[in-house]
């Protein structure tokens, strides 16, 4: 059996975006985070969130955060807003200056959001206004997944992954790129390669993936590994055991029962969102080493404002039964190119890739984690253009 692809789906209604959060949202926010019941606890980390941290989050995010001038920033680009079997689909299209330009779809993961390419859509759209003149260029749209961030939470009928790239790929037609790049890492790498191993593959002319699938050797089967890529196996060993992703199994099987809580508490929500942040990359070390409490506080506000805590956290059982409809997706036969994040949370070997993937390019990357466009979005750039640009 093999997971149906829609019909693809051509005349999209297509309007211009603008992201407002109405102030009695955000004067909501403040009031919550006032009331917030805190309770006492010894040490630090050994038990989840630091409590002491995330209450000086919590009460910045009241008294000191502007959210005003991060939507400014969003608002500093095109947007367009679609509706796809009555679901709302917000993206930033920001089209280059450059005849040469090559389109390109970026698209975030969890628990990030589309900010974590704002740093990127500029450098990636017009190079020669941002100190690389002459580089390749593109033009990007970046989509919020259905049920994150300013697409809003989804409803109806399940929006699974096959929907969603299919969706996507709905998009880039009627915007008038009917061949394009994708890229990606976490949900964002799920998706493109989920539209590469579709009917709609033909659409795509590459992928650059920052976090890509991968299979181990069969039982018996001897292969060589390099120290980093033996590290990154005991690194994901250890993870697991630690309950750095304990994440993925709530949020397959019992996504609703905690997002109850998140979706009141916004104290409760920055807690869940900071200690993923943290385990995703700098694992045991400072999360403010690879984002800085003013990108914490951004990311938690579009959770928040946009109440998708849980239709984003539903993805994941939507995922789990698209794998098991269909245990063995075919090969990708679309060039992929490959940049790891040495702190990412999860890094496969370059063989275990090679075994799905049609791998024509791998880079391990100097600094980053999990969210690398977001900490390190100058390197991501670059590893975009040399992989994707022409």
């Amino acid at each position: 059996m093999t997971y149906p692809t829609p019909a693809r789906t051509t005349a999209l209604p297509l309007a211009p975006g603008r992201i407002e959060v109405e102030p009695a949202v955000l004067d909501d926010l403040g009031d919550r985070l006032a009331r917030t019941r805190w309770f006492d606890a010894v040490g630090s980390w050994e038990n989840g969130i630091d409590i002491a941290y995330v209450r000086e989050l919590a009460h910045e995010w009241r008294t000191a955060f502007d959210w005003g001038a991060w939507q400014d920033r969003f608002n500093a680009f095109g947007q367009v807003v679609t509706t796809v079997d009555g679901q709302r689909i917000h993206a930033f299209h920001q089209r280059s200056p450059r005849a040469d330009a090559t389109p390109l779809l970026l698209v975030h993961g969890w628990p990030g959001s589309a900010i974590e390419f704002i740093d990127c859509i500029g450098p990636l759209t017009d190079p020669d206004a941002h100190g690389a003149p002459g580089a390749p260029a593109f033009h990007v749209v970046c989509p919020s997944i259905p049920g994150y961030g300013f697409s809003g939470p989804t409803a109806g009928s399940p929006w699974g992954i096959r929907r969603i790239s299919s969706a996507f790929d709905d998009l880039m037609h009627a915007l008038g790129y009917p061949r394009y790049a994708g890229a990606g890492g976490d949900w964002g790498a799920t998706i493109v390669t989920d539209l590469a191993r579709s009917e709609r593959a033909p659409s795509l002319t590459g992928l650059h993936l920052t976090m890509p699938s991968g299979l181990p050797p069969a039982p018996g089967e001897s292969e060589d590994l390099d120290d980093f890529e033996r590290a990154s196996l005991a690194h994901w060993d250890d993870a697991l055991a630690t309950g750095r992703v304990n994440h993925v199994a709530v949020n397959t099987f019992r996504p609703h029962t905690t997002a109850v809580a998140m979706n009141d508490s916004p104290a409760g929500l920055l807690a869940w969102l900071v200690d993923m942040c943290r385990s995703f990359t700098v694992y045991d070390g400072d999360v403010e080493e690879a984002l800085s409490r003013d990108q914490l506080l951004a990311n938690a506000t579009i959770y928040w404002a946009t109440g998708t805590i849980a239709s984003a956290m539903r993805l994941y059982g939507l995922w789990a039964a698209q794998k098991a409809a269909d245990p063995f997706p075919p090969y990708v036969t679309v060039p992929v190119s490959v940049s790891i994040f040495p702190n990412d949370i999860r890094r496969w070997p370059r063989s275990w890739a090679e075994r799905c993937l049609n791998v024509v390019d791998w880079e391990v990357l100097p600094a980053g984690g999990h969210f690398g466009s977001w900490e390190q979005p100058a390197l991501f750039v670059d590893a975009v253009r040399r992989s994707l640009g022409r």
